[in-house]
């Protein structure tokens, strides 16, 4: 891969040779550990997550919020130094904007039960900011949205130069990642609605909900960079997808053992995605894979 090209105001106090050292050393670190972050953190994601619903480990284990945030940390990391060099200030001032928005529309959600739906979290997923919502809810949704728009760009091609097109596929994508999240999130207690709805308990104006959350988001990240810097590093970062897959093989997974064929089906549909991108086949199998187990 190429030598990272940082966006104008990507500085942040650090000189580029300096900045580059350090991208560079993060882009090593997600390569060598591909596999491991891609793969196997989300299967003893899935396994812990699904012990706990069933009350299979003990309390210190069950639903523990450090291990559920570091796990996620863990696995969102290959996006987040994917992008790394194309986030300067302007990107920062979006995705703050849409952080901010994440925020207050979980708020209203919760207060007003729209545009969800009544729902409630059941567990505590780490700090609540005003004891209502996770403080980490922007780690858990604003990475979904870079995904869906990643794949969104990579799979339309030249159709992606058509605004309309460009936007209206991603939000459908977000939608299609929450029709795999929630029925999974609720078979195992992350949260519920009142009363369940006929989507393996989630309730069709949830997704109404992500229609209208999805569509201001997308068009804050479509805002956020420049769209052919930002596709040509897609292009050349073989791992920036890597989160992208361990949600399919964390969130696909646990509607499998729970029998959410439907939800599962979607999370296969990700899959095709991804394959046609051309960069998940034999090939990622002997690149991510440790040395010893080729």
């Amino acid at each position: 891969m190429g030598e990272p090209e940082p966006s104008a105001g990507t500085s942040h106090g650090l000189d580029e040779g300096t900045r580059t050292a350090v991208q560079r050393r993060l882009e090593a670190v997600v390569r060598e550990n591909r596999f491991t972050v891609a793969v196997v953190f989300p299967a003893i994601g899935a396994v812990t997550l699904v012990a706990s619903a069933e009350g299979m480990l003990p309390g210190a284990l069950a639903y523990n919020p450090l291990l559920i945030l570091f796990g996620t940390l863990v696995m969102r990391s290959p996006l987040v130094v994917g992008l790394l060099p194309r986030i300067g200030w302007w990107a920062l001032g979006c995705l703050g904007a849409l952080t901010a928005y994440t925020y207050a529309i979980e708020i209203v959600g919760i207060r007003t039960d729209w545009p969800y739906g009544a729902f409630e979290y059941t567990i505590q997923l780490g700090p609540m900011l005003f004891g209502e919502v996770p403080l980490a809810l922007p780690l858990f949704f604003i990475p979904l949205v870079c995904n869906a728009y990643l794949l969104t760009l990579l799979v339309l091609g030249e159709r992606a130069d058509r605004t309309a097109v460009r936007l209206a596929t991603a939000v459908a994508s977000v939608v299609a990642i929450d029709l795999v999240l929630d029925p999974a999130a609720v078979a195992i207690g992350f949260w519920a609605y009142v009363p369940p709805g006929p989507y393996y308990g989630v309730p069709r104006s949830n997704y109404l909900g992500w229609v209208i959350s999805g569509t201001v988001a997308v068009a804050l990240v479509d805002l956020a960079f420049d769209r052919e810097a930002l596709l040509e590093r897609v292009r050349t970062c073989e791992f920036i997808l890597d989160d992208l897959v361990s949600f399919v093989l964390l969130w696909g997974g646990i509607n499998v053992l729970y029998g959410n064929w439907i939800a599962a089906a979607v999370a296969g549909a990700f899959c095709v995605g991804l394959a046609a991108t051309g960069r998940y086949d034999l090939t990622f199998l002997r690149t991510a894979l440790p040395a010893t187990g080729r």
